[in-house]
């Protein structure tokens, strides 16, 4: 039988299987961030799942751009999330709650007319070591008004860091209150942890620039308060090392990213999941073959790959050692009961990107399952 189908204990959490559901921003929240009733019914139809990675969910205000998408900073969020994960509990799944800061792909216009923060103040349209290169011109920032260019961030303080740890401690602390398993470090995607690890965003002249040593200094920090709040065994990381994501890049992939997971192997963290695309991949591809495999060396707990991934793919990773466990992300959005679907060669259905980031129900807890094929 193949091995999607085998439990796997990753750090404190015991998952019935192997097939995990990546983090996917649904924007089924309200406008001030707090979860709705119908995320309640979508994250249950979906808890067949060895472990639901939640949407990427904003740690505070700051780090929040994203029209509709839930926060995890207030009294409010937490007591709304606390029926999203219930309803997974009493279905037999288990679920943890991927951090987000988005530093510098936040608009002003959901920080009061204040710029976003970042590394540097570098655009997602420009090269920090060549700022005459310009890169990325379809990158647009999302608001409530729709889609706008992308505004230069200010460079967060040295002297502002502590706070930022501050924020990512109590979105960690709220997790837990709201019932969540665990949390996931957003530290991929060109996202604010990502901001700092590569040097295309990041020409800092203090201790978190410069070599890699220091663009991974933030990386560590915020990992290690994550473990110090809720333990290691409750902690995993993302990371997108292959290729240029939203801006951020790098020359020396290999190097940064080995250095980053030899520092949450260290850490103990539970899992690393990787996203990372194929060279012919059907959203984002790869410049580079996969860093994974190279990270493989160096980072020995669970190791949980994603983009693209079928049945026989899947397969092969496991079997060759290359992941403990795969992330299905879209496959999941389209086929609430993915798991059984695939351990029993039913077809899949095919997501609607229309609705990705629509409200409502349509595009998000209609789609059928097997048994239920006119949901």
């Amino acid at each position: 039988m193949s091995k999607l189908f085998e439990p796997i204990k990753v750090g404190d959490i015991e998952a019935k299987n192997r097939i995990f559901m990546a983090p996917l921003t649904r924007a089924r929240a309200t406008k001030e961030h707090v979860p709705t009733s119908l995320m309640i019914e979508y994250y249950k139809q979906r808890s067949t799942a060895g472990l639901i990675i939640s949407e990427a969910t904003g740690i505070s205000q700051e780090g929040l751009g994203w029209p509709y998408a839930p926060g995890i900073w207030s009294n409010e969020q937490v007591e709304a999330w606390k029926p999203v994960t219930e309803a997974v509990h009493k279905n037999g799944g288990k679920i943890i709650l991927q951090l987000w800061h988005m530093g510098r792909l936040v608009h002003s216009s959901f920080l009061n007319g204040e710029p976003p923060v970042s590394a540097s103040p570098v655009t997602p349209y420009e090269i920090a070591y060549d700022p005459t290169a310009q890169v990325n011109k379809h990158l647009h920032a999302h608001t409530y008004n729709g889609t706008t260019e992308y505004e230069r961030p200010r460079e967060l303080k040295t002297e502002e860091i502590p706070r930022l740890i501050q924020d990512y401690r109590r979105a960690a602390q709220n997790a837990i209150k709201a019932g969540f398993d665990g949390v996931q470090l957003h530290a991929a995607n060109g996202y604010l942890i990502d901001q700092f690890l590569r040097e295309t965003s990041n020409k800092r002249t203090d201790q978190y620039g410069g070599s890699i040593e220091n663009r991974t200094r933030l990386l560590r920090e915020v990992t290690s308060a994550l473990v110090e709040e809720i333990g290691a065994g409750r902690v995993s990381v993302r990371l997108s090392p292959n290729g240029d994501t939203q801006g951020c890049n790098d020359r020396q992939p290999y190097d940064l990213f080995t250095a980053a997971a030899r520092i949450l192997q260290d850490l103990n963290i539970s899992f690393l999941e990787l996203r990372e695309p194929d060279f012919d991949g059907t959203f984002g591809k790869a410049e580079v073959a996969a860093v994974g495999d190279v990270i493989r060396k160096v980072f020995t707990n669970p190791l949980v790959l994603n983009s693209d991934y079928k049945k026989e793919k899947s397969d092969r990773a496991l079997d060759s050692g290359r992941a403990d466990a795969i992330a299905f992300g879209r496959t999941f959005i389209s086929n609430p009961d993915l798991p059984r679907k695939l351990k029993e060669d039913l077809p899949l259905a095919s997501d609607d990107m229309k609705t990705w980031y629509s409200q409502g129900p349509e595009g998000y807890t209609d789609y059928p399952t097997h048994d239920h094929p006119s949901a």
